[in-house]
């Protein structure tokens, strides 16, 4: 525990970064940002989230390996703990998690660690805050110094997180990952968005000149954030976005973007927000304190958290319209999808449920360093407490409302896949690809040749080898490229076959027995 005391007072960013560097071992590095390790815990906890089980929750989450269920007596006992731990110690702000005066949330959260704090005072909305009412006030309370008795609790270790849907209570106890804090927050509102005919999702969001908005759907390592930061488009926001009827509004005041093989020459945006004020989580520090964002010795998670108003070329009400262009990021270990697929409206409802990519740099704990391929519905799984349908009716309602236009784009492998032989996608051809996307012109689409996928590609992008836009004419095996096809079709059908869908849906996958 801290012994700074006068914490009912909200505190300057200068006041809780002095804080952290003198009281919590965070290190100024060169730049002015303040680093800061996580202990063990490099990512979030899946095993060790839970969801109260009361009469509210009880028909609507999807219960599982997901969603776990605990009960409302146990949730009482540890807020009590954990509230009785803090005391009169914690660093308190009240902040708001959606800019949009209808459909947003204020957030009363307290924390042991001024860092934590000035974590939030960065990813929810500290500025441009909406008068809401009291009604629609939620609790957050993190304490990663506790130590919860595990077998008094009947949970899986020491640590949790625990979402009170009916009480609007999240409670954090163990874990000094900051990511836990907004991913807790945004399962709240995945929870909530539906019940009000909003979409929550996963996604970026970026507005070009002529106001057109363009989303990007991706798990991390995917390139959500870092193709949405684009100094030709204003961002919206990097991860967390909600589709009303009205359109695109972000969850959230801030980014926290991945680092790992940060340059500044590929990606400008990030690396000029990565200044005073801002907290890099699980880099390694040279003997000058800049960080060496290629080394990966503490987590290939490495990532950066920074408020908007760090960003120069930003949409400042933090609200758009609806989507022109919609784009599903998939990281293909195999090189067998296209880099730009254009959807049909029963495509984007088989490829939005299925969540295709690879685990490239894990958010989770305990996740393996290797590569390997994932499905993860609505590209965001372990977020969304409701059943599927939910949001990809939702999803479906927007669509058709709006005329946007959907698009797979396979930021992963090409010419070969991963095993053999392959390389990824250079970020500047994939910028190229998108932006061609995001073009008035028409890019003349036309069948692929992939096997197993009625895919309909681009005939030309300027800048991008033509036979890259369909690879099965790019790579030199094809006999190879023919079974991994097969390889992953069948894995696209097997992970759907959970899916109650229509046929049309269902139709729209590959075609190939199981």
């Amino acid at each position: 525990m801290t012994d700074i005391k006068q914490h009912n007072k909200e505190h300057t960013i200068a006041e809780l970064v002095n804080i952290a560097v003198l009281k919590e071992g965070a290190i100024l590095t060169e730049t002015g940002a303040i680093s800061v390790t996580t202990g063990t815990r490099t990512g979030r906890s899946p095993k060790d989230r839970y969801i109260v089980r009361d009469a509210a929750t009880i028909p609507l989450v999807a219960w599982g390996d997901v969603n776990l269920p605990i009960e409302q007596n146990i949730f009482d006992k540890i807020w009590q703990e954990v509230s009785n731990y803090l005391g009169d110690d914690g660093y308190t702000s009240m902040l708001q998690v959606g800019a949009d005066s209808e459909h947003g949330f204020n957030v009363k959260a307290t924390t042991e660690l001024a860092w934590h704090q000035l974590f939030l005072r960065h990813l929810f909305i500290s500025d441009n805050k909406l008068s809401i009412a009291a009604e629609r006030q939620w609790q957050l309370l993190s304490a990663p110094g506790i130590i919860l008795d595990a077998d008094k609790y009947g949970i899986n270790s020491s640590a949790v997180v625990i979402l009170n849907m009916s009480e609007r209570k999240v409670v954090i106890a163990g874990m000094k990952y900051a990511g836990e804090m907004k991913k807790a927050m945004f399962s709240c509102l995945n929870f909530i968005m539906p019940q009000v005919n909003v979409l929550p999702m996963h996604c970026a969001a970026n507005v070009g000149d002529t106001g057109d908005v363009a989303l990007f759907f991706g798990l991390s390592g995917t390139g959500k954030t870092t193709l949405s930061a684009d100094e030709r488009r204003s961002l919206l926001g990097d991860d967390e976005h909600g589709w009303s009827k009205s359109g695109v509004f972000n969850f959230e005041g801030g980014c926290y973007a991945k680092c790992i093989n940060l340059t500044e020459a590929a990606e400008p945006v990030i690396w000029r927000a990565i200044r005073y004020g801002s907290i890099i989580e699980n880099a390694v520090l040279d003997s000058g304190n800049v960080p060496d964002y290629s080394d990966n010795s503490l987590t290939e998670n490495i990532r950066a958290a920074y408020p908007r108003s760090y960003l120069g070329n930003k949409i400042v009400a933090n609200k758009a319209g609806h989507p022109n262009k919609v784009f599903f990021l998939s990281c293909d270990l195999y090189g067998v999808l296209p880099p730009l697929v254009k959807l049909t409206r029963e495509q984007a409802a088989y490829y939005f449920l299925s969540g295709y990519t690879a685990k490239v740099g894990s958010t989770e704990v305990g996740s393996s360093a290797s590569i390997s391929p994932t499905f993860s519905v609505c590209f965001g799984a372990p977020f969304f407490p409701l059943q599927t349908k939910e949001y990809c009716d939702l999803f479906l309602q927007r669509l058709e409302e709006t005329g946007a236009e959907v698009f797979l784009v396979n930021t992963g492998w090409t010419n070969g896949s991963y095993h053999a032989g392959g390389h990824r996608f250079a970020l500047s051809d994939t910028r190229k690809i998108i932006n061609a996307a995001l073009a008035v012109e028409d890019l003349s689409y036309h069948k692929a040749q992939v096997p197993y996928f009625n895919f309909m590609v681009p005939k030309h992008i300027a800048g991008i080898d033509a036979s890259v836009l369909d690879p099965a004419t790019a790579v030199m095996d094809k006999r190879e490229f023919e079974e991994d096809a097969l390889a992953l079709a069948k894995m696209f059908v097997k992970n759907f076959s959970s899916f109650d869908v229509s046929d049309t849906i269902i139709s729209a996958g590959p075609k190939v027995d199981i």
